[in-house]
């Protein structure tokens, strides 16, 4: 089994995996401040509760956007495993062509994801990637990662909106049963819930126009869940799209 974690600005979602089937996935927030230790520990209590031990790794891998942690985990992880972790990004095998003015600026969760996608889904490919910000891109017919559009993150417009604002409150993000709000609250969830799903409708039209035949979505990501039952584009949603594109990445880089 693999240990799997990736890195994001607002959580770590890690798991174990093997044979390309998760056997268990979790996530906790991200803390630049914890120490190699304090992770450790956290690790151990999750695995043990997802009913695995740190001995039952074979090896451990590492998809991060907060550089500040690399080290940190990779200790986490050998301390926890004995397992040196392979960390994603330069000189790492990923079998993704990637075709872009600046090849090194891609960050390695969408590398991850599309690796995945690529692997499991018919080509060509819209993946979408809703965390912190809400990523949107594209890999051609013949397996081409050739970019795509950054916006901000479901939640991260929602705390500028009511972070911002005197007289708007905190809201969940359960859909409105109406596109047209008769109080504050539903008046907030259409906008964010509604106004994303019409963001993403939207961005998959003219991406569209912009690839050579119709292309598969995927969506993952902690608030996918959340929006895209509300698109009108028929999407897969795939939580554990990452988890496993790192197992088939870390596979790879065996030799």
């Amino acid at each position: 089994m693999i240990l799997a974690i990736d890195v994001g600005n607002t959580n770590i979602v890690f798991g174990g995996i093997e044979n390309s089937a998760p056997i268990f996935v979790t996530r906790i927030n991200t803390d630049k401040n914890k120490t190699e230790d304090e992770y450790a520990v956290i690790f151990k209590t999750l695995i043990e509760i997802n009913g695995s031990s740190a001995d039952s790794f074979d090896g451990a891998i590492i998809s991060s956007v907060v550089p500040q942690l690399n080290e940190v985990l990779r200790k986490a992880i050998l301390m926890l495993t004995k397992c040196e972790a392979i960390i994603v990004g330069p000189g790492v095998k990923t079998g993704l062509d990637i075709k872009i003015d600046n090849p090194a600026t891609l960050g390695s969760d969408i590398v991850v994801g599309c690796v995945a996608a690529v692997a499991q889904y018919p080509k060509p490919l819209i993946v979408i990637d809703m965390g912190t910000a809400t990523t949107i891109v594209v890999v051609d017919k013949n397996g081409i990662y050739r970019g795509g559009i950054i916006a901000p993150g479901v939640r991260v417009a929602m705390e500028s909106l009511t972070g911002n604002t005197a007289q708007l409150p905190a809201i969940s993000l359960d859909a409105p049963r109406r596109a047209i709000g008769t109080n504050t609250a539903d008046c907030m969830r259409s906008g964010i819930v509604f106004g994303n799903a019409a963001m993403i409708d939207g961005m998959i039209d003219r991406l569209s126009l912009e690839i050579d035949g119709e292309p598969t979505v995927v969506a993952t990501g902690g608030l996918s869940s959340k929006i895209i039952p509300n698109c009108k584009h028929n999407i897969f949603i795939d939580n554990d799209l990452l988890i496993k594109g790192l197992e088939i990445i870390y596979n790879k880089n065996l030799d």
